[in-house]
């Protein structure tokens, strides 16, 4: 079939197998470029089809020589309709670290459910015995508790008080003002049980519990803050809740892997382009600023950069991990840099949609919009047909 994106708000409706292939051999390629590193051998990524998650299997794999576990909830093409990224992203991944000669195997299903964390534990257990580093990137509007039952529901509120600011419409070039509601308790706790730390809680006790984390295990669970522009909508709404309880769950565990030798940590990471970030007023229009200027001055990194940099010189480096005053790994430093945060907030008042073209790297920001569904890669030809059913090892 001829796959061609269709985009629906936020979200691409469709996927590029070969597109989604060819993304995943140039972090493959990025990765294999850099020097080697000591890292972990046997990895367990929680949320290991996009974005972060991807990124650093593929940076444990070529980057260190790991064997991946990876765990995630993607769709099978059907009835005409294409599979899922994610899924295009595991198949090509697990396709190169095979022919590399590399051990890669992925489990498909609900990473919140019971059934899902006995699978995995099997799995390491007949595979690999243990694991000693836990990746945990999940990113779902929704989770079912496997205990109650419960259906959670993640939504993106202020605190307090209405939020009035500006945001772009990224395919129109269209800057608008958007308005969003305070948020109910009620839409504050569910935020948190989806998006906070209890989950990955649960994975580790019951890992520990079975007895698959190695002497000295690690496990790290992705973050970010932003600038102050974006705290009214982030930091300080539902999901910076969310973000804190993660916080607060990662030192529970940490205390809870001393007795392994083991650390829990929380890398914050930069602003980058994903399904989840475009769904958030004002962040595309401040990414594309944010694009713009690290782009002029040589700054910029992607996932895969971020990942590689991650492990080598910050989680692994030859003095252990290196942590800011509140025990972080700061992936956000070249982001937070007080003279481009500075430059952001002198240009924020004067971006409009005559100029939002000129001033932002927009363009930039639609080109990595689109390559997360498999579009807009070099090397594709999006006029031929492809078959969009690609078996899955799963």
């Amino acid at each position: 079939m001829l796959i061609q994106p269709r985009i629906r708000g936020f979200i691409c409706t469709t996927a590029h197998p070969q597109g989604c292939h060819q993304a995943v051999l140039q972090q493959i390629n990025y990765v294999k470029q850099q020097p080697a590193f000591s890292g972990p051998k046997n990895v367990l990524v929680i949320g290991a089809s996009t974005g972060y998650g991807l990124a650093s299997r593929i940076a444990t794999t070529f980057g260190a020589q790991a064997k991946t576990i990876g765990v995630f909830f993607e769709k099978a093409a059907e009835d005409g309709r294409t599979a899922s990224p994610g899924w295009y992203n595991s198949a090509a991944f697990e396709n190169l670290a095979h022919a590399a000669g590399f051990y890669a195997k992925s489990i498909n299903g609900d990473a919140f459910s019971q059934g899902i964390k006995q699978r995995t534990a099997e799995l390491i257990r007949r595979d690999l015995q243990q694991v000693d580093l836990v990746i945990y990137s999940l990113a779902s509007p929704r989770r079912v508790h496997p205990v109650t039952g419960q259906v959670f529901s993640s939504v993106l509120k202020p605190l307090g008080q209405p939020f009035k600011g500006k945001t772009v419409d990224a395919f129109r070039g269209d800057i608008k003002e958007v308005s969003l509601e305070p948020a109910t308790p009620d839409d504050v706790n569910n935020t948190i049980a989806v998006m906070g730390g209890e989950d990955w809680e649960m994975w580790i006790d019951f890992l520990m519990k079975e007895n698959l984390l190695a002497k000295g295990a690690t496990t790290m669970a992705y973050s970010y803050l932003g600038p102050e522009l974006t705290h009214a909508i982030y930091k300080n709404g539902t999901i910076g809740k969310a973000k804190e309880h993660l916080l607060a769950t990662s030192q529970q565990l940490d205390k809870k892997l001393k007795a392994l030798g083991g650390q829990a940590l929380i890398s914050v990471n930069k602003a980058l382009v994903t399904q989840a970030s475009a769904a958030i007023p004002v962040v595309p229009l401040y990414i594309s600023l944010l694009y713009k200027l690290m782009k002029a001055q040589g700054t910029h990194e992607g996932c895969i950069e971020q990942a590689y940099r991650l492990f080598k010189e910050k989680l692994y480096s030859p003095q252990g991990a290196v942590k800011d005053s509140e025990g972080l790994l700061r992936l956000d430093d070249l982001e937070m840099q007080a003279a481009l945060q500075q430059k952001i907030a002198e240009l924020w008042p004067t971006l409009t949609s005559a100029n939002v073209e000129e001033l932002t790297d927009l363009q930039g920001y639609r080109d990595d919009f689109y390559r997360l569904f498999g579009f807009n890669m070099p090397g594709v030809d999006y006029s031929q047909e492809v078959n969009p059913d690609v078996p899955l090892a799963v």
